[in-house]
């Protein structure tokens, strides 16, 4: 979430299972072209994924695919050593070039729609006349070419990869700057930017003087693919499973977002706009997600102030089933945010000042706020704004403050007893004393059930049978929440931000370089919502990521 704006962070809005193992996927205004190893080329519905067509005509898998500037036509390379020209408004093929000898890799057209340029296994780059189908030049390479890149703005100039070595090309094909700096190369779509990267290093760079504009690295990955957004502020990178998206609006970028959901590893990124982005993988899926949304925010900004200044969150809650999450601030205002999109759907501000603690939940349609602060447990009405009652607790040392997952009780750790308080009625439902002492003072909740990391293991208890005491729970570590995550949160600073599992010492989820100040978490088994003390919120579909 970009601060100052309420917007949500990596949510995955949709995703699409599409079958016949999709290679590339490629957007132009409202489509998405997928190539399959199945030899089709699947037509999707940029916003919705919904299939509009299937265009059959390759025997092999489509590798490569490019649209027309125009959007018009639809240039495909296949490793049944063909390319095709396609018509878009009758999904036929126009046009078929033959002639390399070896599989093709890539494909680009001219800015003018008169020239194809592939590049193939067999060593060459072909240049083709779209109008007659003639290859009209051959240039040897002394390697098998990866990639080839027509010039937006230039239609006479053209980049290759080849070997590793970075050669630009008239036309003509007469070489005209030759230097070896990376083995993968893309424009941005204006032509205004290069991108040039190898298995560890993107460099950004102004295409005639060669001056880099960005430079970015993943340490021990493997970079599979870039893509520049259209506005040219951001550009995804793919490593395995994981998408990063980077902003490059100066000469120091930083990692914005970390997209994780797909199962298998990325095979290609494109931006549908400048804050949207899909992916395909080989988990046979195509997945649509969202960096930013706009927001319906009901607190006003400053209107003096040149960004909104967002108070730490204090808790999170995450309520799946109805779609949202719900964060509490220190300033009192709770905010409800669409999982799906990542949007903020409304905000409201409670009585609350600078509460100790504050956690709030929606139940059957209304949205109820609880905080602690001077001995005193407060539960408001957020929407109506009125306060329903106030409930004395006697303690001052509270070590956590949480509304159950059943949305019935408030509970409070406070000293070595877990007290819970019926959110109806303001008296007490329960009462546990620990008889061990607790590695992390932080409850875990689900449904009417309780969970803490003792000094003797994970234990719980069911606080929902009225008039008893609360039941502990057998088996906790296998039907409880996944505690070894909630309750285990550690953040690794190095290389890069991110949340590690305090059982596996494995970093599970990469995090913006500048959000690292972790002050609550929810985690599904789908969803992770994770609250920061700047105030922002990291919304993320990644039911994968712990499995």
């Amino acid at each position: 979430m970009v601060r100052g704006v309420s917007t949500g962070w990596g949510a995955c809005f949709r995703t699409v299972p599409i079958g016949g193992g999709p290679q590339v996927l490629i957007c132009w205004k409202d489509a998405v072209a997928v190539g399959l190893s199945s030899s089709h080329i699947a037509i999707l519905n940029v916003i919705t994924g919904i299939q509009m067509a299937i265009l059959s005509g390759h025997t092999s898998f489509v590798y490569s695919l490019v649209f027309s500037p125009d959007g018009t036509s639809l240039v495909s390379g296949s490793f049944d050593k063909t390319i095709k020209l396609w018509d878009m408004q009758t999904g036929g093929v126009v046009r078929t070039f033959q002639g390399h000898t070896g599989l093709i890799f890539s494909v680009s057209i001219s800015a003018d729609c008169t020239t194809i340029a592939s590049a193939s296994y067999d060593e060459t780059i072909r240049l083709w006349n779209t109008q007659t189908g003639e290859c009209h030049h051959v240039i040897k390479q002394q390697d098998w070419s990866i990639c080839v890149c027509f010039s937006p703005l230039d239609p006479k100039l053209f980049i290759s990869s080849s070997g590793g070595k970075i050669c630009q090309w008239d036309i003509d094909s007469q070489i005209i700057v030759s230097e070896s700096v990376g083995a993968h190369i893309t424009f941005s779509l204006d032509g205004t930017q290069l991108v040039v990267w190898n298995e560890s290093v993107v460099e950004v760079q102004n295409p005639g003087s060669k001056v880099i504009v960005a430079k970015l690295s993943i340490p021990n990955a493997d970079i599979g693919h870039c893509c520049v957004s259209p506005d040219n502020r951001l550009i995804a990178v793919t490593a395995g499973k994981t998408i990063y998206i980077w902003d490059i609006t100066s000469p120091d970028p930083y990692l914005l977002v970390t997209f994780i959901g797909h199962s298998q590893n990325v095979k290609s990124i494109a931006f549908s706009s400048p804050s949207s982005l899909i992916s395909t993988s080989h988990d046979q899926s195509v997945r649509f997600w969202q960096i930013g949304a706009s927001s319906t925010d009901s607190i006003p900004a400053n209107p003096k102030s040149t960004s909104l200044t967002l108070a730490p969150v204090k808790s999170i809650t995450l309520q799946a089933t109805d779609g949202i999450a719900i964060s509490s601030h220190s300033d009192g205002i709770v905010r409800i945010w669409d999982i799906s999109t990542g949007s903020c759907k409304a905000s409201f501000q409670t009585q609350a000042k600078d509460p100790q603690w504050i956690d709030s939940c929606l139940v059957d349609g209304r949205l109820v706020s609880v905080w602690y602060t001077d001995g005193k447990i407060y539960i408001w009405d957020t929407e109506k704004g009125e306060l329903l009652r106030t409930v004395g607790v006697g303690a001052s040392d509270i070590k956590d403050f949480r509304i159950s997952g059943d949305m019935s009780q408030v509970l409070c750790l406070h000293g070595f007893t877990i007290q819970a308080w019926s959110l109806w009625t303001g008296k007490v439902a329960g009462e546990v004393k620990l008889d061990s002492v607790y590695v992390d003072p932080l409850l875990a909740i689900n449904s009417s059930g309780v969970w803490m990391r003792l000094s003797k293991g994970i234990v719980g208890w069911d606080f929902g049978i009225r008039g008893s005491s609360p039941v502990e729970l057998s088996d906790t570590s296998r039907n409880g929440p996944h505690l070894d995550f909630i309750g285990g949160i550690r953040i690794n600073r190095s290389p890069l931000p991110g949340i590690e599992d305090t059982v596996t010492k494995k970093v599970v989820l990469q995090l913006p370089a500048r959000l690292v100040n972790c002050s609550d978490a929810q985690w599904d088994g789908q969803y992770l919502v994770v609250g920061y003390d700047s105030g922002e919120v990291l919304i993320l579909e990644c039911n994968h990521m712990l499995h």
